[in-house]
């Protein structure tokens, strides 16, 4: 399996709850190194640029708002296959259905508020972490 990278945002709900050294801890345990990491407070409409994907969902509105009511972590996390590694690290997205010990299991308050966000192919991956970061804040 090659090495990549992939993007991992703590969202608000786990900052807000002082979590971001018990969710990293999960990726470094893993097997996944942190290579870029900054706190930002998105505005709305950087938010919604970010998932201007699920414009047309019903659920976008609420999401970008979300994304914006406090600080996140944005980071890129590498490793062998750290887009599956992250993917399953990070858990179901409806935390009920998560396997414990998942960050969504053990974090997540709601199917909203499911503490992280993680690409889920190479391709988004590379538009994700350009959004975020340039190629000099990648020092891995």
């Amino acid at each position: 399996m090659a090495t990549e990278r992939t993007l991992s945002i703590i969202k608000p709900d786990a900052t807000k709850r002082n979590l971001t050294g018990k969710i990293n801890a999960k990726f470094e345990d893993a097997g996944l190194r942190i290579v870029a990491q900054k706190r930002i407070h998105l505005t709305p409409a950087q938010a919604g640029k970010f998932y201007e994907v699920h414009a047309e969902r019903p659920f976008y509105g609420e999401l970008c708002e979300f994304m914006a009511s406090g600080p996140v972590v944005v980071q890129v996390l590498e490793g062998e296959g750290a887009i599956a590694k992250n993917r399953e690290v990070m858990g179901a997205t409806d935390p009920s259905k998560a396997d414990a010990g998942t960050v969504r299991a053990e974090f997540a308050t709601s199917m909203g508020e499911n503490s992280v966000h993680g690409s889920d192919a190479p391709e988004t991956a590379a538009e994700e972490i350009a959004y975020f970061f340039s190629g000099l804040e990648l020092v891995g």
